[in-house]
This record gives C-alpha cells, sequence and structure tokens, in this order.
C-alpha cells in the first residue's frame, strides 16, 4: 500500500469533493433529509469499497433512483422505504451468490440510456422547481407542464424576492459549473465544478445574508432518519414490497454493473489492465452496503459512473482510494458540519439540473442510430414511460420491445425461389424459419410448376422448426407424386434441425 498511497490519497480528495454535493443533492431531491445521503456515501466509501469486487469502483446514493426512492419515500413512509432498500440488499446478495452479475451486462444500451434520460427528464423537471425555493409537484407530467410558472415565479415579481433571489444563485451556480469545465487550467483540472459552484453560492448567500432555503444537518446523524422499527419488519411478508425492493434491486444492479464495465474499459485504457472487476463479488458487496443503508434509514447506493471516472484519472491505484473518501465524509460530518449548512437548497437543485441534463445526453441517440432506427424507438418508449408512468413501467416497456426485437428478427426467414427455362428451380432458404414464417414458405413452394425438378438450399439456414420441416417432407411427397423432382440432402436436413431421423 506504501508504494501506492500518494496517489490514492490525492485520488480520494477529489472524489470526495465530487461526492459532497451529489450525496446531499440527491437525499434532498429524494425527498430525505441530507444526512441520508451523507451516510449513504459513507457506507459507500467504508464497507463497499473495502469488499467490493472492483478496486476503483466508488459507491454512493445515485441519480438514476432518486426517482423510485422518492415515490417510495412518499407512499410508504422513511421507516418502510429503509425496510424495503435491506430487502433490495439481500436480493443483490442472492443474485451475487447465484453468478448472476454478467447477466446484468446483457440488458440493451437502448433500454438503459432510454431510463437514464427519463431519469434526467425527471430530476430536471422537478429540480428546476427547488432552484426557485419551491416544492416539486406530484409527478413528472405535473412538473413538466408547471416549469413555465416556476420560471415566470424566478423572474416576477422583480422585488428581491426569495423565489427570485433562489433563481440568482442557482444560475450563478450553473454558470459558475459551466464556466469552469469551458476555462479551467490543465493543474486545476482536479477540481470539480459542482463544488465550486456551491462554494461560490454558500460565499454569496453568507455575505449578502440571503433569506432562501439552506441544507439543515443536525447534530445528530441519525435523529432525523427512518430507521426501520421491530413492528416493520412485518413488511418482510407484503408480497409488494418484495416487488418494490425486486425493481429497487434490479436498476441498482444494472446502473452499477454497468459502471464496473465501463470501470474496466477506462482502466485497460490507463494501464491499468490488471485491475479487473469480479462481477458477482461486486454485486454481494452492493448488497451488504444496501443492508447497511436500509438499517440505518439512509438512501440506497449504487456503484457510480462519475465518480469512479474521476477515481480512476485521478490516479487511483487501489481499493484504497474509495475507502479514504469514505473517511473524508465522515470527518466532514464530525467536524465541520455547520459548513454544509450554509449551501443553499437552491444551488444544490442547480446541481442537480446540469447532472439531469448529462443524463439524457443527445448522443447517445446518435449512438443508437447506427444500428438503426428501433433501438432509437425502443430508447424514445423506455424514456417516454419512465416520465409518463413510473420508473419500472418505462423498463419493463423497454425491456418488452427488446424481446420482441430479438424475436422478429429471430424469426426472419429469406425466402428466394429461382426458376430456369431448363425446367428446374432453385428453392434458398436463409435465417430462421418458425411456424411464423410458415406461410411465406408455403407460398414460395406453392408458386412451383407441377414436373419441375425443385432443388432446396439451406446451407444459410439458422433454424428450422417442426412445423416447417413437416411442410417440406409433405409437399415433396406430394410434388413428387404429381411427377415432379425434389432434390434436396434429406437426411443431412433431418439430422441437422432434429434428434431423430425421419
Amino acid at each position: 500500500m506504501s508504494s501506492t498511497f500518494g496517489r490514492d490519497f490525492l485520488s480520494s480528495i477529489v472524489v470526495f469533493l465530487v461526492a459532497i454535493p451529489l450525496c446531499l443533492g440527491v437525499a434532498i431531491a429524494s425527498g430525505m433529509p441530507p444526512e441520508a445521503g451523507l451516510i449513504s456515501g459513507i457506507i459507500g466509501g467504508l464497507v463497499v469499497g473495502l469488499i467490493g469486487g472492483s478496486p476503483l469502483q466508488v459507491s454512493g446514493p445515485a441519480v438514476g433512483l432518486v426517482v423510485l426512492v422518492f415515490e417510495l419515500h412518499q407512499e410508504h413512509g422513511m421507516g418502510a422505504l429503509g425496510l424495503i432498500v435491506m430487502m433490495a440488499g439481500l436480493l443483490q446478495i442472492a443474485a451475487g451468490l447465484l453468478k448472476t452479475g454478467p447477466w446484468f451486462r446483457a440488458i440493451s444500451p437502448a433500454v438503459v440510456y432510454g431510463m437514464l434520460a427519463g431519469i434526467g427528464v425527471l430530476i430536471m423537471s422537478s429540480q428546476f422547481h427547488v432552484v426557485v425555493d419551491d416544492a416539486p409537484k406530484g409527478s413528472g407530467i405535473s412538473n413538466l407542464i408547471s416549469i413555465p410558472q416556476a420560471v415566470f415565479n424566478g423572474i416576477f415579481p422583480i422585488d428581491g424576492s426569495p423565489h427570485e433571489t433562489a433563481a440568482l444563485i442557482g444560475l450563478l451556480t450553473i454558470g459558475v459549473m459551466v464556466g469552469w469545465n469551458k476555462l479551467r487550467p490543465e493543474s486545476l483540472k482536479f477540481l470539480p465544478g459542482p463544488i465550486l459552484g456551491l462554494a461560490a453560492a454558500a460565499a454569496m448567500s453568507f455575505f449578502y445574508t440571503l433569506e432562501i432555503k439552506h441544507v439543515n444537518i443536525p447534530d445528530n446523524l441519525l435523529a432525523g432518519l427512518g430507521v426501520p422499527a421491530l413492528q416493520s419488519l412485518s413488511g418482510l411478508l407484503e408480497l409488494k414490497y418484495w416487488a418494490e425492493a425486486a425493481a429497487l434491486a434490479f436498476i441498482a444492479s444494472a446502473e452499477t454493473l454497468l459502471s464496473v464495465a465501463a470501470v474496466d474499459k477506462l482502466t485497460a485504457a490507463t494501464g491499468r489492465p490488471g485491475l479487473r472487476s469480479n462481477y458477482d463479488r461486486e454485486l454481494m458487496a452492493q448488497g451488504v452496503g444496501n443492508l447497511c443503508c436500509g438499517s440505518l434509514g439512509a438512501l440506497p447506493l449504487t456503484g457510480l459512473i462519475v465518480r469512479t471516472g474521476a477515481n480512476v484519472r485521478a490516479g487511483a491505484q487501489t481499493r484504497w482510494s474509495s475507502v479514504m473518501q469514505g473517511g473524508w465524509l465522515v470527518l466532514t460530518v464530525l467536524l465541520i458540519p455547520h459548513v454544509l449548512e450554509r449551501i443553499p437548497t437552491s444551488a444544490l437543485a442547480a446541481v442537480l439540473v446540469v447532472t439531469g441534463w448529462k443524463l439524457v445526453n443527445p448522443e447517445h441517440v446518435k449512438k443508437l442510430r447506427a444500428y438503426g432506427w428501433i433501438p432509437v424507438f425502443i430508447y424514445g418508449s423506455t424514456l417516454i414511460g419512465v416520465v409518463a408512468f413510473d420508473l419500472l413501467t418505462g423498463v419493463l416497456i423497454g425491456i418488452t420491445l427488446t424481446i420482441a426485437k430479438v424475436l422478429l428478427k429471430a424469426s426472419r426467414l429469406g425466402v428466394k425461389l429461382v426458376t430456369h427455362h431448363s425446367g428446374r428451380s432453385d428453392l434458398y432458404l436463409e435465417g430462421s424459419a418458425t411456424f411464423l414464417r410458415l406461410p411465406a414458405l408455403a407460398h414460395a413452394l406453392d408458386k412451383v410448376g407441377p414436373k419441375v425438378q425443385l432443388h432446396i438450399h439451406f446451407e444459410k439456414l439458422a433454424y428450422l422448426d417442426h412445423s416447417c420441416l413437416d411442410l417440406i417432407r409433405e409437399w415433396r411427397m406430394a410434388h413428387e407424386e404429381n411427377g415432379g423432382q425434389v432434390v434436396v440432402e434429406w437426411d443431412r436436413l433431418v439430422q441437422r434441425f432434429t434428434s431423430t431421423k425421419a
């Protein structure tokens, strides 16, 4: 550890600076107290960072879970939410023990990008209201529809009202973030834009004594959390709780393991190919982390691509970078909690608005378009489903459409009949001959004239089911009885696509 301590130490500070605004912002956006995000970040560093299967992965409260956590919090309350997070952790541990980790990588990018874009839209639309010190509305659609009213409240009347002041602080935060990302010198690239934006907002609010909402950190971090009580354990018998826990575990695991895949690419690109990840171990570590978070009433956690990317690019060499950033969060809470209370909530909301826009990322559509319009359609359908209904419904819509696409592609059959003047015809089959394509095959065979010598070519045939095989057999017998001839390697055809000879 001594040979890598220096790099890990510096990397941990960079990750810590990125983590502070997101831990606080994600908690507030989820309808939870800010300490719920801080505790989740601490557990992500000290627990998951120590036992995880991806050495450079950084875990903590995720923007991608904001929408689902907010809905669960509103419906069940903090105590039941903690129990659901614990149940999700148990499911993740079981999934890791069953070696399902690599399967999460099979989720279509169109679904993942659509899910993230939908979450981004919901975060932007809800946090737009918080930027003007207003409260988010009841649903994603309501938040979108009421954005013009929020803009109006942030501008008029021009009298220095709290709404207007909060909006200016939010704009200041965004301006600093965007300006720093464009103009920062190479020697200071380790300083993240969000922390500078929050520092500017906090300084402005402090020096001008602005009457706007600020972050509130209690002296006892656990005092305001919904730690599950013994009576809430009855929820373990509720099927609905398990269904919600499964949705939470699925989304958290997918986001984590997609981040792991990105980490492996980053480490290989930066000359650290030996740091390969163990997907199942990482999944179990995330489950242990969520078990701890749920038991303390904190936010659920996932692996985080933004913080992990910052960790890798800052030169981290071992898992101790993530562990140390968890330690910095502990020291911040213990030694300087009141410094965090200088941060205006409108500034945190502004950070999340920018983060939401990054989740939408129009570049994803360009990548999907290279594979055709169907992935773009799946992306758009998932996005709309997440915004119009809820996160789980949107993801299920995307997965259903992806399965339908696979089935459609798997059942595609190319049938080409070539007729020659010599009295010979050639039938070329390519793709998958299933019962879904039987009418097309039958139509081609019906076009073959009587007493014609038909040659059937099946070299490019990937699959032939029983219904199509029977059709060819029966048509062959009828055609030969009428004086025709069928040339086909029948035994090889039958042997290739069945377990017994006909």
